[in-house]
């Protein structure tokens, strides 16, 4: 059974840094792409970043080149974003995202950018 438990969202201001870790557990964790989306009020859920299982594959959404960064650790099954210079933009509900036969989502973790 497929489990994806993120963590760190939170209240920060602008320009301020955040880190959002997800932890998996049920699949072959290297294997696998992992994903981090996130949801606006209002909006449609985006994909913000990608990570291959070996690491060595990245891609961002344009809105957030240059300022988040993804990473994994393989050993700890973990997958994380850093997200520094937030911007109001950046609020919503982040989503760790694994895709298999079928899309594994996790709860989500708010994160609040105040102007």
């Amino acid at each position: 059974q497929v489990q994806l438990v993120e963590s760190g969202g939170g209240l920060v201001q602008a320009g301020g840094s955040l880190r959002l870790s997800c932890a998996a557990s049920g699949i072959i964790f290297s294997l696998k792409t992992m994903n981090w989306y996130r949801q606006a009020p209002g909006k449609q859920r985006e994909l913000v970043a990608a990570i291959s299982g070996g690491g060595g594959s990245l891609s961002y959404a344009d809105s957030v080149k240059g300022r988040f960064t993804i990473s994994r650790d393989n050993a700890k099954n973990a997958v994380y974003l850093q997200m520094n210079s937030l911007k109001p933009e950046d609020t919503g509900v982040y989503y760790c995202n694994v895709k298999t036969i079928i899309d594994f989502w996790g709860q989500g973790t708010q994160v609040t950018v105040s102007s």
